[in-house]
Order: structure tokens, then C-alpha cells, then sequence
């Protein structure tokens, strides 16, 4: 039993020597005493203070002792506070029998018997110390449940988390596995076929006219394997932290215009040349490298995507910030999966249909935006094509990756 839990009591009299005899015979350590000459002085205490047990004298003038336990009786807050009642002795019994139906627990009769009553009070605080302490206990056992239940749902969602990291790295392996089996199948193949026509002292497809095609078509399919490797290779350092931004001053509009020339070929081989349009300098500090790494991605995922059709690249600047947008008219991406394609390892279905590749570039070029204080935005419907464009602060800032 917890013998620090205090215990108040409170004694309604109207004569003051009742209530300062009763107090001297049940106050003690941890027992508090309220003392009260009316029923309307003790609903006051009442509504203030949580006692242990209410002792009532069944005489006072206004409100008696048995209507003051009847309302005692009829609100929840004092609802099971226990009664004592305490009457002249000699008074008729239908006192005892109408005290026990207003609610009292035990009845006293004046003169008071010190011992008795000393017993009686030290009783029900006990119970009432008993009933605090059993109270406290279901409280600590229900929080202890609560965080259980918190726990386990934790560890339930840690456990989905590793699954899904689990599956993911399966299912990277299994894309890194099938998307470098492409371009070195393709070069096994070539050095099988050109063995062969070495085997039989064919020279013709070696002619000089013959070799620029067949180092492009070689060159092509090593790029291949450096871009996957490189995109393995970012995303682990992002994982880790690692990934090394180095502003310093550059034009983003002399950045971009040279990243639009270098893909002029791979643009002329699919359709239309790329139309540029960068109004004035757009000076700055990014990395140079890491921008130039994402708006080449984004040119080639419109070229690659985008049908044939024009592809438009634009570098201005607006609000104080620099922007960077590249449209196409492919076939556009649906709302619900604007957020997912900037996701590791995410692509729609129609690209995955038309074209190869790890689903990690748009969340390579995202992360890099964002390690300089940026954001990219999409601008899409189907049938609409796309818009995909960067917002730069012009000085990068670079919180923690």
C-alpha cells in the first residue's frame, strides 16, 4: 500500500466543538482534515477537493446530512465517496434505517467513541489508499499495453520496410542483371560475328568506309554500361551522404546550350533538331558537372520518350531564381504518377515498353537539384506531353543530403 497516496477527509457539523473534537480524533500523517458547518459549505469543498471519506452530522439547520448525501449520491463526482453519519444518541432507529438508504456505509452515535471511530476512519483510507494504488497499477498496465501495441505496430512497419528493401534489391539486381546483358550481349555478338569473317579472311566489313559505323554502334553500347554504372554508382553515394556537390560560379544558359549541342546528333536521330531558347545569361553557382548531369537527363528521357515530335529546351530566369524546363509532346504522364516516377527504381509503363533502363535517373536529377536548395518540377497530362523544370536558388545551397 502506498503510504505517500493523502488521504482528505472531510466533517460537516454545524457546532464548531463537534468538528474540532471529530478532527482531533481522526487527523493524522497524510490525513488532511476539511471542516465544514453547512451542507452549502461542504458541495463547495466538495467540488474543489477528492476526499477519502465524507463524515456528516444528521442534524443541521437548512440542508440535513441525508439530503446533503443525496445529492453526494447523485453526482458522479462524488458519486462513491463512502458516508458516515453521525446522530445524538438515543434518537429513534428509523435514523439508522433512512442514513443507510441515503447511501452512508456506517452510522455513529453521539457521544463518539474515540477508539471506534479512529478504527472506522482508518479503514475506509485504507480502502481508499488500496483503490488508488489498484487504480495506478491498471493505469501503468494500460499504458505499458498502449506502448506494446505502439511497439509492435513499429515493428511491424520496420518489418514491411526491410521486405520492401529486401524485394527492392532483388528486383535491382535483377534490373542491373538484365539491363547490362543487353549492350554486352549485343558487343559478345559483334565480336562473334566479326571472329568469324576473320576466320574465313573476310575482310569486307572491316573496309575503312565500314569501321566508323561499327565503332559507333560499339561506343553506343559501352555508354550504355557507363550510364548504368554511373547511376549505381550516384545513387549509393546519396545513400551514404556522399555525393559530392561543388558549386562555383557558371552560366546556366552557356551550360545548357552546350548540353543541347552535344545531344544535336542523338536529337537529329530521332527527329527534329532541339530548339533552344535562352534569352539572356543566367549567371550563377551550381556544380557544373551535377547540373549538366540533369539536364542531360532530362533532354534524353524527352528525346527517348517524346515521339519524334519538337523538344524544347529553355533556361530563363524568373522571381529571382533560375529556370530550367525541357517539353515534349510524348504521350504525357498521368497525375497519379507524378510523384512515383521520382522514386528509385519507378517508371510508367509506357516507358518501360519503349525504351530500357533502371528507373533512376529523374531521382538521381531530383536528389541533385535538391542537394542545391532546388526543386523540379512536372508539368503533365496524357496526351499532353511533358514539361519537367528546375528551380535553382542562384547560389547553391547544399543542406545534408
Amino acid at each position: 500500500m502506498p503510504i505517500d497516496v493523502e488521504s482528505k477527509l472531510l466533517i460537516v457539523d454545524d457546532l464548531p466543538e463537534n468538528l474540532l473534537a471529530l478532527e482531533a480524533l481522526i487527523r493524522g500523517p497524510g490525513r488532511p482534515v476539511y471542516q465544514a458547518s453547512s451542507a452549502e459549505q461542504a458541495l463547495a469543498l466538495l467540488l474543489e477537493h477528492e476526499f477519502a471519506l465524507a463524515i456528516l452530522d444528521v442534524q443541521m439547520p437548512g440542508m440535513n446530512g441525508f439530503e446533503l448525501a443525496e445529492m453526494m449520491r447523485g453526482t458522479e463526482r462524488t458519486r462513491h465517496i463512502p458516508i458516515i453519519f453521525v446522530s445524538a444518541a438515543g434518537r429513534e432507529m428509523n435514523y439508522a434505517f433512512k442514513g443507510y438508504e441515503s447511501g452512508a456505509v456506517d452510522f455513529l452515535q453521539k457521544p463518539l467513541d474515540a477508539q471506534t471511530v479512529s478504527s472506522k476512519v482508518s479503514v475506509f483510507v485504507d480502502l481508499y489508499r488500496h483503490r488508488k494504488a489498484l487504480k495506478h497499477e491498471i493505469d501503468a498496465l494500460a499504458a505499458s499495453h498502449r506502448r506494446q501495441e505502439a511497439l509492435v505496430q513499429q515493428l511491424q512497419c520496420t518489418q514491411r520496410e526491410l521486405e520492401r528493401a529486401v524485394r527492392m534489391r532483388d528486383d535491382f539486381m535483377s534490373m542491373v542483371s538484365h539491363e547490362l546483358r543487353t549492350p554486352l550481349n549485343t558487343l559478345y555478338l559483334e565480336t562473334q560475328v566479326r571472329k568469324l569473317h576473320l576466320s574465313k579472311n573476310n575482310t569486307a566489313p572491316f573496309a575503312p568506309d565500314r569501321l566508323p559505323a561499327m565503332i559507333e554502334r560499339d561506343q553506343r553500347q559501352i555508354q550504355n554500361m557507363v550510364r548504368l554504372i554511373d547511376d549505381m554508382l550516384d545513387v549509393t553515394r546519396m545513400r551514404s551522404g556522399a555525393l559530392s556537390i561543388q558549386p562555383r560560379p557558371v552560366d546556366l544558359a552557356l551550360l545548357a546550350r552546350g548540353v543541347v549541342e552535344s545531344l544535336a546528333q542523338q536529337a537529329e536521330a530521332v527527329g527534329p533538331p532541339i530548339r533552344f531558347e535562352a534569352p539572356a545569361g543566367v549567371p550563377g553557382v551550381w556544380d557544373e558537372f551535377r547540373i549538366e548531369q540533369v539536364l542531360t537527363n532530362l533532354i534524353t528521357n524527352a528525346l527517348r520518350y517524346g515521339g519524334g515530335k519538337q523538344v524544347e529546351v529553355s533556361v530563363r530566369l524568373a522571381g529571382g531564381r533560375a529556370r530550367m524546363s525541357v517539353s515534349d509532346q510524348g504521350p504525357g504522364i498521368a497525375a497519379e504518377d507524378h510523384a512515383r516516377i521520382f522514386e528509385q527504381f519507378e517508371r510508367t509503363d509506357d516507358s518501360r515498353r519503349q525504351a530500357p533502363g533502371l528507373g533512376l535517373g529523374l531521382y538521381i536529377a531530383r536528389q541533385i537539384v535538391r542537394s542545391h536548395g532546388g526543386e523540379i518540377e512536372l508539368a503533365s497530362a496524357p496526351g499532353q506531353g511533358a514539361t519537367f523544370s528546375v528551380i535553382l536558388p542562384l547560389s547553391a545551397e547544399t543542406p545534408a543530403a
